[in-house]
């Protein structure tokens, strides 16, 4: 059984794609250190169990509703707005008022085509509007307006990278297909007080616009579903379809969850809803994996059910089961026609004025840089590393402020990565900043590195201004240099008096040094810059110190 482990462990390994270069045609060249095959990892280490053992592995698919980043609703003209006072943004159509009818926003459909081009959907030039029946306190037309039958975009895929390994310095790269992204109204929202046993009704959020894109089970753990929901909320804020704050509702996941031998049928699954961060979706899921091993090796049956996640305790708990299948009664949208988008100026037929046309090759031009192509852009461009190239671009704003110290200053992108994401970020994090708080500006930090890169200050010396700047961002550089002298010392002179001064405070040190032990010559010259304030010229000062202990 060893041996057999043993050669499992060594075909996972042959399995990793050592890239030291790239060609050139698909990557353009970039190194990366070590990248994964599109076969995910977790799927590897599942087929690859020692076969007296045979382990059963999770299949997961996600259905993330994402609130669509607009002005107004999707079929009223009530604002959208998040901590507004309750029902304070409710037109007659979203209370369900008899007599009302929907309007359709145009900005919505424009959303949903433009997440669609992005997701490498096909775009329907033809979509249908349906009811979905069903009754609770926060519908109040007890049904809901969404696209069932034809869906506005189907058969994509989102690609997405993640780091792993234990430095988290391995790129894994996975696809997932998009099986369809549908418009659809939201819920009100229902407020439950304890005290008092009741609930109270808010409709604030009803009607608002939802994308919900719907996924392949083509995941097998937490860690890849994760991965995927942050691509997918970075591409839509990329796009500025949607915000994606899920703290505020923005961005809500659903995740089916199933386990099964290798090679065998699918099993039952669980759907776990309403998750409000990446960590507790991948907490969830693999909780949820666990779980239903356990339950099957155990003899007992997964049940058909939708389950809760409780984030303080890190367990999955029922909410209703699904034996019994739920009737929506979906029926035809009555009151609003087929929602055509067309390719091009072209297609668009006699009576439809362009102006008032969703035009796909329009919306398709407009496409911003996406975060995939992005990272690979800035690791080809800076020769920075992969996982430098994450932070950059994962961190809203971040890679904008990168690229202006770039191009304002004379250090080189892979020496000044250091800057931005350990200095820069550092203090950003500790205060609870944003990028664009940043105290310190691109061109003022670049001006500090230009004077660390002439040799006019040290390393050590430079991070004393960057914290002094941070406090008086009103100060230029040069100003708080001169105040705070830290200015480099390249008098040969004076630096012989400091060198001399601290060889006489340490005799011991000059006696070992004497004596051909030449490593401690880097002690005593840690001790001189500590002397100096970290001022002496580090190249005059271990030429001076060589010959004054020889």
């Amino acid at each position: 059984m060893a041996a057999s482990c043993s050669a499992n462990r060594a075909v996972l390994n042959n399995c990793v794609k050592l890239q030291i270069m790239c060609n050139r045609h698909h990557c353009g060249g970039i190194f990366i250190r070590r990248i994964w095959t599109t076969r995910s990892k977790c799927q590897l280490q599942s087929k690859l169990q020692c076969k007296s053992a045979p382990q059963m592995v999770g299949v997961v698919a996600l259905e993330i509703h994402a609130q669509i980043q607009a002005a107004s609703k999707l079929f009223s003209s009530s604002r959208v707005g998040f901590s507004a006072p309750p029902n304070s943004h409710v037109s007659f159509f979203d209370a369900s008022l008899p007599g009302t009818l929907p309007v359709l926003n145009r900005r919505c459909v424009e959303a949903a085509v433009t997440t669609g081009l992005a997701l490498n959907c096909k775009i329907n030039t033809k979509s249908l509007f349906d009811r979905k029946h069903y009754f609770y306190a926060d519908l109040p037309a007890g049904y809901q307006i969404t696209q069932q039958r034809v869906p506005i975009a189907v058969n994509g895929s989102l690609n997405f990278s993640y780091l792993v390994g234990r430095k988290r310095n391995e790129v894994m790269t996975k696809s997932v297909r998009v099986r369809q992204i549908q418009l659809e109204q939201d819920s009100g929202k229902s407020l439950h007080d304890d005290q008092r046993s009741q609930t109270l009704i808010d409709l604030n959020r009803a009607g608002v616009g939802l994308m919900e894109v719907v996924m392949e089970p083509d995941m097998c753990c937490g860690e890849e579903a994760a991965a995927a929901l942050r691509e997918l909320q970075l591409i839509l804020q990329t796009l500025g379809t949607c915000q994606g704050n899920m703290a505020e509702g923005q961005l809500r996941v659903d995740a089916n969850i199933s386990v099964h031998h290798p090679g065998e049928p699918l099993g039952i699954r669980t759907e776990v809803k309403n998750i409000n961060s990446a960590r507790f979706v991948a907490r969830a899921i693999d909780y949820e994996i666990q779980r239903q091993i356990e339950v099957l090796e155990s003899g007992g049956t997964v049940l058909n059910e939708t389950r809760a996640f409780d984030s303080k305790t890190g367990k999955t708990v029922p909410m209703r089961d699904k034996e019994g299948l739920q009737d929506y009664r979906f029926m035809p949208e009555p009151n609003l026609p087929p929602l055509f988008v067309y390719e091009g100026l072209a297609s668009v037929p006699d009576g439809v004025d362009p102006a008032h046309a969703v035009l796909i090759d329009r919306l398709k031009a407009q496409l911003p840089e996406l975060p995939g192509v992005k990272r690979m852009r800035v690791m080809e461009e800076y020769g920075i590393l992969p996982e430098h190239s994450f932070t950059l671009v994962n961190e809203d704003g971040l890679i904008d402020f990168f690229e202006r110290v770039v191009q304002a200053t004379v250090m080189e992108p892979r020496k000044l990565i250091g800057w931005v994401i350990k200095e820069l970020m550092g203090n950003l994090n500790q205060q609870n900043l944003k990028i664009r708080q940043s105290p310190v500006s691109p061109e003022a930090l670049a001006q500090l590195l230009d004077l660390l890169e002439s040799g006019f200050i040290s390393s050590s010396a430079a991070k004393v201004v960057f914290q002094e700047m941070w406090k008086a961002p009103e100060k230029s550089v040069e100003q708080l240099v001169k105040e705070l002298d830290l200015g480099l010392i390249s008098d040969r002179e004076e630096l012989i008096k400091i060198c001399q001064k601290v060889m006489d405070a340490h005799p011991d040190l000059l006696q070992v040094i004497r004596g051909g032990n030449k490593k401690v010559l880097n002690k005593m010259m840690g001790i001189v810059q500590k002397e100096s304030k970290g001022r002496a010229n580090p190249v005059q000062l271990i030429n001076i110190l060589q010959e004054m202990t020889s």
